[in-house]
């Protein structure tokens, strides 16, 4: 195999413009508090599930497997700031998580699943990472985002370069819409 013949994806949820800079102000507002290093504003989503590093040729068969998803859109309500102590992370999550999303996770998995690729051994837990590296918990707990209105999924590649690697989102799945 030659060089770039591996890439590195992930599943995730995509927020707009608006919910990404609410998210970013908060970030770097969490990173002057704790240290680290804030996530910039165009990395800023919620990872639904992680491939890692794969032939490029089986690209079409993850779109394939997203395919087939039938889930509903939902709102996210990311109103909760917290840290894992053991990796160090800042953290943006859900009060709640859907229903809706956890059906979006659970047939996801369950077709990458039948595609050779095994999920984390965890419990699903939605969240933006905000800082990575932080030094100590943030002091403030609650947020005040917009609604997040997920009508959405994307497949993202995250692509290496000499000094930061950026996202790049693939594929775009549209959600069935709330009744």
């Amino acid at each position: 195999m030659g060089v770039g013949a591996r890439t590195r994806v992930f599943f995730a949820l995509w927020p707009d413009l608006s919910v990404r800079s609410v998210l970013a102000q908060v970030a770097a507002e969490a990173q002057a508090e704790c240290g680290g290093r804030a996530t910039p504003l165009p990395k800023l989503h919620v990872t639904l599930f992680f491939v890692g590093d794969v032939e490029r040729a089986r690209i079409g068969a993850l779109e394939s497997c997203a395919g087939t998803v039938r889930a509903g859109s939902f709102e996210l309500d990311m109103s909760v700031l917290g840290y894992w102590r053991h990796n160090r992370i800042v953290w943006a999550g859900a009060r709640r998580s859907p229903a809706a999303l956890g059906s979006l996770v659970a047939q996801l998995t369950a077709n990458l699943a039948l595609a050779g690729m095994a999920a984390e051994d965890r419990p699903y837990v939605p969240h933006v990472t905000l800082v990575r590296n932080a030094r100590a918990a943030t002091t403030h707990t609650r947020l005040n985002p917009p609604v997040w209105d997920v009508r959405e999924f994307v497949l993202v590649q995250s692509v290496r370069a000499a000094s930061a690697s950026r996202y790049d989102v693939l594929a775009r799945w549209p959600l069935a819409p709330r009744l």
